[in-house]
């Protein structure tokens, strides 16, 4: 992909592509709050990458939006580029896993393809990023996952983390205390269906952790 797009373009592609990753379109209001900007400002941004030639964007008013094709590779190429800067930033600068999703976001805007490559080429061509998300391929295809989210697990039952979606840094400061990073086995001890609270212990870890739904919905695991 050789076109070129304003970085605001393209964080908005790329926020809608993650949004709408489970099959719902993304909502206006659902983008505002991702991307901390006024609802307004959505709608015109909206509206502007549907006008496009080709379109970027499919939206319907009332409907929310999503991704065409064409906008699709362009979100694709750009967290390709962010997961393998999360990646690059953590295992050859030493970044923590909890500071890295700031600097890439920054970065992903203004590496060319060739130096994304390169990257990838240094880290051995990895397949996953650092929170355990998949990477698109150099193909922008992105690898089938088969995983399950951790809020609908219960007691029982068990599971090997895989990913965390959320990339907020006091969350995954939090989770990497407890030992809850990618690869870690989890088994679900308790579940209150009043709060929706996991109660759950990672293999090697004495204590046991209690995780609201809010956490819960953003953990995914393998093999439960």
């Amino acid at each position: 992909m050789n076109t070129t797009h304003s970085n605001t373009v393209e964080d908005y592609l790329k926020t809608i592509y993650i949004l709408t990753m489970d099959g719902e379109r993304a909502g206006t209001g659902q983008i505002a709050k991702k991307l901390e900007v006024a609802p307004a400002s959505v709608t015109d941004m909206i509206q502007r990458l549907a006008a496009e030639n080709p379109p970027l964007v499919d939206y319907r008013k009332h409907h929310g939006a999503a991704l065409t094709p064409e906008g699709e590779a362009i979100a694709l190429q750009v967290l390709r580029h962010h997961r393998l800067l999360e990646l690059f930033l953590h295992e050859i600068l030493g970044y923590s896993w909890d500071k890295v999703h700031a600097e890439a976001d920054r970065l992903e805007h203004a590496i060319s393809e060739y130096f994304g490559e390169r990257i990838a080429e240094v880290l051995g061509e990895p397949t996953r990023g650092l929170h355990g998300s998949p990477i698109p391929s150099r193909e922008l295809e992105m690898p089938v996952q088969d995983t399950v989210c951790l809020h609908d697990l219960r007691p029982g039952e068990s599971g090997i983390m895989h990913s965390v979606r959320d990339e907020d840094p006091g969350l995954l400061r939090y989770l990497a205390e407890h030992g809850l990073m990618p690869g870690a086995k989890i088994f679900i001890l308790d579940y209150s269906p009043y709060d929706n609270n996991l109660h759950l212990q990672v293999e090697g870890q004495e204590k046991e952790v209690v995780l609201g739904a809010s956490v819960t919905a953003q953990i995914f695991v393998e093999n439960p």
